[in-house]
């Protein structure tokens, strides 16, 4: 399940000399008929639908699950389904709340800079069209969940480190946008939805019979059909996403063993090891030492 968190981060001159930084990121997730804004932010972001607001900076927000409503200065009221991007724009009014009966779950970057400045003034994105449709892509979902363990481990560096996977983000957004319409494979697009489902909870337990009912799919048509794909079983998939996931936590945050073991879903530190081991050919803290 998702974690309220969110961090608004101080700007030094060698974030402003390096061309772009981080402002806020963070992520939320609003239960049907829960006040939102679920978090109390700064007063210089407080949300409200009757007023909206202005800020200062450009903001991404992914809506991973759920639905609302978006309108801005530049656009009529719109529907925001799950699978949706949306750009705010500094100095523009906006406003946002997800559907009282659906809630929503919500992922958010903020970030400036001169370069940033550079390419959002040349045509990439437009005011009139915030919306960027990615459907059940698990990338974005990756990119978001290392954007905020790195920001929550706060290593030497990180913010430059978070610089570069916002661009990633805004570099995946573009290609999305510029080739939306070159994937009419429905047995592909299903697929995705379930490799957007195993990384949005790569750290529980999933029933993958379960899954394939949600697509909706036949359990064997959909084993083979992911398998086909991906080269993976889906529960292979699974382990391999968590694994992979635990890889950037030993290089990325300080973090121990069993800890890292908790957050990727294992059942005891030693499972881990064990699987982990079998996998990269080392153990895990040797991993750490070595990287």
């Amino acid at each position: 399940m998702l974690a309220n968190y969110f961090k608004y981060l101080t700007i030094t001159d060698i974030e402003e000399r390096w061309g772009m930084y981080i402002t806020s990121t963070g992520c939320s997730r609003v239960v049907p008929h829960d006040h939102y804004p679920n978090q109390e932010h700064p007063s210089s972001h407080h949300l409200t639908w009757n007023r909206g607001r202005i800020l200062n900076d450009y903001y991404v927000v992914f809506i991973s699950k759920g639905q609302g409503v978006y309108e801005s200065a530049h656009t009529t009221p719109a529907e925001v389904e799950a699978g949706t991007c949306f750009f705010l724009y500094p100095g523009v009014w906006h406003r946002y709340k997800p559907d009282p009966a659906a809630g929503w779950q919500e992922y958010w970057v903020g970030f400036n800079g001169a370069y940033i400045e550079q390419l959002m003034g040349s045509g990439f994105f437009s005011l009139q069209k915030p919306f960027v449709f990615l459907g059940m892509n698990k990338d974005i979902l990756i990119f978001f969940q290392e954007l905020l363990e790195t920001v929550q481990a706060s290593l030497t560096g990180y913010p430059q480190q978070i610089a570069g996977i916002t661009m990633r983000i805004l570099g995946l957004l573009n290609n999305v946008a510029l080739h939306r319409d070159e994937h009419p494979d429905p047995v592909g697009k299903l697929i995705a939805k379930a490799k957007f489902m195993i990384q949005e909870s790569f750290e529980h337990t999933i029933d993958m019979q379960k899954l394939a009912e949600e697509l909706p799919m036949g359990y064997s048509a959909f084993r083979k059909a992911f398998k086909r794909i991906t080269g993976e079983s889906p529960n292979q998939y699974h382990l391999n996403v968590r694994l992979n996931r635990a890889k950037k936590l030993l290089t990325s945050t300080v973090l121990n063993i069993n800890e890292i073991s908790n957050h990727t879903g294992f059942e005891s530190v030693y499972y881990f090891s064990k699987l982990f081991k079998k996998k990269n050919g080392v153990s895990p803290r040797s991993y750490r030492n070595e990287n």
